[in-house]
């Protein structure tokens, strides 16, 4: 593990794209897995919108990296909530995240979420989809948090979203490593 990685970074260099989540939570630290509570739907929105032929478990994580995907989160410190979370916070940790990604130089990076996304890019209000700030060479993208169950988007919703990020995925990054499934 690289010094600048955080406990549950699935990270190595040159993947198609890194989800990005806010930090990490306290459940997801106690299990030693990303996106492991019941209630969220980060594996089947990735699953049903194309990213893997399975389902996978929060336990097979690293195998997404045969998918060309990964996983990291902006700030390092666990919380049960995000809103825990303060500005000052992202803001601290936003230069070591910036390094963190040269260093593994993902083609994308896809924020869930717009709070961290919208306070690091000094952005009041993003919209969804593709951002205009590259870290690096790599491209940025907002999408919604499949963190369970939202007033603003259903799991169909979800996979539509994701689904539409993973084609214009492929057509911005026309060099993929991995054929997308």
């Amino acid at each position: 593990m690289n010094k600048m990685d955080y406990p549950l970074d699935i990270l190595e260099k040159d993947l198609d794209v890194v989800f990005c989540g806010l930090n990490p939570t306290v459940s997801a630290i106690a299990s030693g897995h990303n996106y492991s509570n019941r209630s969220n739907h980060f594996w089947s929105v990735l699953h049903l919108a194309g990213f893997t032929d399975v389902r996978l478990e929060p336990r097979q994580e690293r195998d997404l990296l045969k998918y060309g995907c990964g996983l990291t989160t902006i700030v390092s410190r666990p919380t049960n909530r995000s809103f825990e979370v303060q500005a000052d916070e992202f803001k601290l940790a936003w230069p070591a995240f910036q390094a963190k990604m040269r260093h593994y130089a993902p083609k994308v990076v896809a924020f869930l979420g717009k709070r961290g996304a919208s306070i690091v890019m000094g952005e009041r209000e993003l919209p969804w989809g593709r951002q205009p700030v590259k870290l690096s060479k790599t491209i940025t993208w907002v999408l919604p948090n499949p963190r369970g169950p939202s007033r603003s988007f259903s799991l169909e919703g979800l996979v539509r979203v994701y689904s539409d990020f993973r084609v214009a995925l492929a057509q911005q990054t026309r060099s993929l490593t991995r054929p997308l499934v």
